[in-house]
C-alpha cells in the first residue's frame, strides 16, 4: 500500500472539506450579526449600503470621478451616478473641477458627511471594544485579536 503524494502547499493537519464548510456557514452567520449590530450602532445617516460604501471609500482615498468609484466598486457608472446624485442631494458629496481634465468632475465627501463619518465610525468602534471588553475573558481577547491578522489575509484572497 503506497501513500498519495500530499500538496506541497497543504498544511498536513487540514481540517476535513466538511468541517470546514461547516465552520465557514458559523463564522458567516456571526459576522452577518455583527455587521448588523454595528450598523445599528450608530445609524444616523440613514444612507444605503451602496451609498454607505461610496461615502466611505471618498472618506478614506479622497476626491474620485464617477469612472474611478464605477471601477472601485465594480459596479457600472450609470449605477454610481445615481448613487451619487442621491448623495449629492442630501448634500453629503460636492462637485469640483477635476485639476487636468476639464471633462471630467471629482466628488469629494462634504465636511459634514465626514463629521458623520467619523461619528458613526466613533461609535461602532466603541460599541465593538465595549462588548470586547464586557463580554469576552482576557483569553477570549487574545484569541479574537490573534484572529485578525487571519481575517486580514482572507480578505487579500
Amino acid at each position: 500500500m503506497t501513500e498519495e503524494p500530499q500538496d506541497a502547499t497543504a498544511p498536513t493537519d487540514a481540517r476535513s472539506a466538511s468541517e470546514l464548510a461547516e465552520s465557514a456557514a458559523d463564522l458567516r452567520v456571526a459576522l452577518s450579526r455583527i455587521l448588523r449590530r454595528l450598523r445599528a450602532a450608530h445609524s444616523s445617516m440613514e444612507v444605503t449600503p451602496s451609498q454607505g460604501v461610496v461615502l466611505s471609500r471618498l472618506y478614506r482615498d479622497g476626491p474620485a470621478t464617477v469612472a474611478a468609484l464605477a471601477r472601485a466598486e465594480n459596479v457600472r457608472p450609470q449605477s454610481m451616478r445615481v448613487t451619487l446624485a442621491a448623495l449629492e442631494e442630501r448634500g453629503l458629496v460636492s462637485r469640483s473641477p477635476h485639476p487636468t481634465d476639464q471633462r471630467q468632475v471629482l466628488l469629494s465627501i462634504t465636511d459634514t458627511a465626514g463629521q458623520q463619518l467619523a461619528a458613526a465610525r466613533s461609535a461602532k468602534e466603541d460599541w465593538l471594544a465595549q462588548a470586547m471588553a464586557t463580554e469576552l475573558t482576557r483569553a477570549d481577547q487574545n484569541a479574537l485579536l490573534a484572529a485578525i491578522p487571519l481575517l486580514q489575509r482572507l480578505l487579500e484572497h
